[in-house]
Order: C-alpha cells, then structure tokens, then sequence
C-alpha cells in the first residue's frame, strides 16, 4: 500500500525530518493495532490462603451462598459473551494497485547504491590488508574506511568481516595490526547511534573480547580495555 499510494508523500517529505517522523509514527499505530486489535482484558487474582491459616482458633465461618445471585451473576456472563466480539477478526481482503514501476524508485537510488558497493567494498580490502600485514596499502585506505563508518551499512559490514578472522582464529595480533582494529571499532561506536546499540555495539561485543595482542610473555591485553569508554 505504502508503494501504491504513498511514493508522491514521501517524495515531498524528503528531508523533512519532521513531517518522516510523524509519518512514521503514523505507521506505527497501525501496526500496532494490527498486532493488538482488543485491549488487555484484566485479570481478577483470587488470593490464596496462608499456610497454617486451618490451625488458627478462632475460624469465621464460611458464609452461605445465595443460589439465586450466583445464578444472576452466571446468566450476566453468559449473555455478555453472547453478545461479544468474535475472538479472531475476519480477515478483508483488498486488491492494492501496483504503483509505480520498481525501475523508477531504483533509478534514483542508483548512484546512491554504488557508492555504498564502492565504500564495503573499500572497509573489506583495508581489513583484508590489516590481516595479511600489508600495512602500507591499508593505511592508504585508512582515511576512506573511517568516513564510511558513518554509514551503518559499513559499520554491519566491520563486524562481519572481524567476526570472520575471529573464526578464522587469527584474534592475536601483532602492535600493527591491533592499532589498526582498534581504530576502526572505536571509529564505528564513535558514529553509533541508539538506535545501532542492539545491533553494531552488540555484534562488537564478542569481537573486543576476543581480538588480543601479547604485550610480553604471560601478558595479554584484549580490545575492550580500548575501546570501553564508549556509551
């Protein structure tokens, strides 16, 4: 539907923060009440009673029920779930139009997606270098790969590959190659936003455990203590 109705909206809306927000909010209630068409129903907890609470001395008795309430108050629920909504909605189904051809939207982004290739492509032959200790072809890219690290598609693309030699088992390094990593991961949580804790900063975690230098013979130091004063 969004495709179908909506393009001409957020063609005008580009680079309006404001008005995105609120469209986005927007969509966010409807799902929302997709997901949850009824409201919570609240439940009554009946207490249960405290142990020992049969050897106390001095027992009220327990009251006589009225037949007829108790019957009152059953024929009140049972009309009540008569007359209730069905538990499951019945699903309507719409034909949707298929709005504009997907050529024209990947036309506009074009340059836009060739660039990104161009900038993973440029973070994978740094770390590439970095790990086959060809430092001098690495530190020429070293510039490109920190600017790219404020996209999140580059920062994804740091953790997959470190995770990569991690698995590789090539975590210890030599003075060189842990300078190098370390930059670039306090590079990537410097650009992070709250929005990238749950998924840049979380993939990192294992990694800054992991990725380690020797400093002398019994003595380790491992990436976190460089790079743990990040929020």
């Amino acid at each position: 539907q969004l495709v179908a109705y909506e393009v001409k909206r957020m063609k005008a809306e580009e680079g309006n923060k404001q008005k995105i927000l609120r469209h986005i909010k927007e969509l966010a209630e409807k799902l929302y009440k997709n997901e949850n068409p009824y409201p919570a129903v609240t439940m009554h907890k009946v207490q249960k009673p405290t142990e020992g609470c049969h050897l106390r001395l001095h027992q009220r008795p327990f009251p006589r029920l009225d037949e007829g309430t108790v019957q009152w108050i059953i024929d009140q629920a049972t009309a009540k779930l008569q007359t209730a909504p069905p538990a499951v909605r019945a699903e309507k189904k719409c034909m949707v139009p298929s709005g504009p051809p997907i050529a024209a939207i990947l036309e506009r982004n074009g340059n836009a997606l060739a660039n990104s290739a161009r900038r993973l492509e440029v973070v994978r032959n740094c770390i590439s270098y970095v790990f086959e200790n060809k430092m001098l072809e690495a530190k020429k890219l070293f510039p490109a790969v920190l600017r790219a690290m404020k996209g999140r598609a580059a920062r994804h693309c740091l953790t997959q590959e470190l995770h990569l030699h991690v698995q590789q088992n090539r975590a210890v390094l030599d003075h060189q190659q842990f300078d190098f990593v370390i930059r670039m991961m306090n590079c990537c949580l410097q650009d992070c936003t709250a929005m990238d804790e749950h998924g840049i900063a979380a993939a990192l975690l294992p990694l800054v455990t992991a990725f380690c230098r020797k400093l002398s013979p019994g003595i380790t130091q491992f990436a976190y203590s460089c790079v743990q004063e990040h929020v």
